[in-house]
């Protein structure tokens, strides 16, 4: 076995598992998916550390979020086999991987050009056919592709992301580290007959996405 491919597995049995994910596919993903395609090569060494790891490489933090976090998400977003899937602010592309093992399409939007170009060629060169990357603000989404059964936030938003929300599908659920409130929680939002239902799930925190900051308020 491979360097990566232990640290792989260590990352699952270790990090993973432990923190009481259990959904067989998404174990089955992150010891297939190799994360380190998914960072500098400088930082490959750091690629299964319990760290929220930046991949952006300029000015704007753009990260893969901890392994376990981000498999905690996927498992609370219940993905079904059949179900189209937008991933906001995919960075390098680690999670749109992730999902695109388990869902039937997935949309995967990235705010810096860059990044998105980078994860696209990672996906394609993964053979992953089933992704779509668009380079797009956070707090926009891919209103093409909409409605969505599922929308995973790859990083946190302090603010309520009314747009999002407009692109689930009935009964679709949007899933994500929301910093409305101290202490940030990640938080499950559910479309129903028009309205949406919010569930916190557990006390989390990440990196703020670009574009889903709060506004600064004046103080008088």
């Amino acid at each position: 076995m491979s360097g990566f491919s232990t640290a792989r597995q260590k990352m699952v049995d270790c990090q993973v598992r432990p923190s009481d994910v259990t959904d067989s596919r998404i174990l089955d993903a992150m010891q297939s998916v190799p994360r380190e395609a998914f960072v500098p090569a400088a930082q490959q060494p750091l690629a299964y550390l319990d760290l929220d790891l930046d991949v952006g490489g300029g000015g704007t933090r753009r990260c893969l979020l901890k392994a376990a976090l981000t498999a905690k998400l996927l498992q609370a977003a219940e993905i079904k086999s059949t179900d189209n899937v937008l991933v906001v602010g995919a960075a390098s592309g680690y999670v749109a991987a992730l999902v695109a093992k388990i869902a039937a399409r997935v949309t995967a939007t990235e705010s810096d050009s860059g990044l998105a170009s980078k994860a696209a060629a990672t996906l394609a060169g993964l053979g992953l056919s089933n992704v779509t990357v668009r380079t797009a603000a956070a707090a926009d989404g891919g209103p093409e592709s909409a409605p969505y059964d599922v929308i995973v936030l790859n990083g946190a938003t302090e603010i309520a992301p009314e747009r999002l929300f407009g692109q689930l599908a009935e009964g679709g659920r949007l899933v994500g580290v929301f910093a409305t409130t101290r202490p940030s929680r990640a938080m499950a939002v559910t479309h129903s007959r028009g309205d949406f239902g919010h569930r916190t799930l557990f006390d989390a925190a990440a990196p703020v996405l670009p574009g889903m900051e709060r506004l600064a308020e004046f103080v008088f």
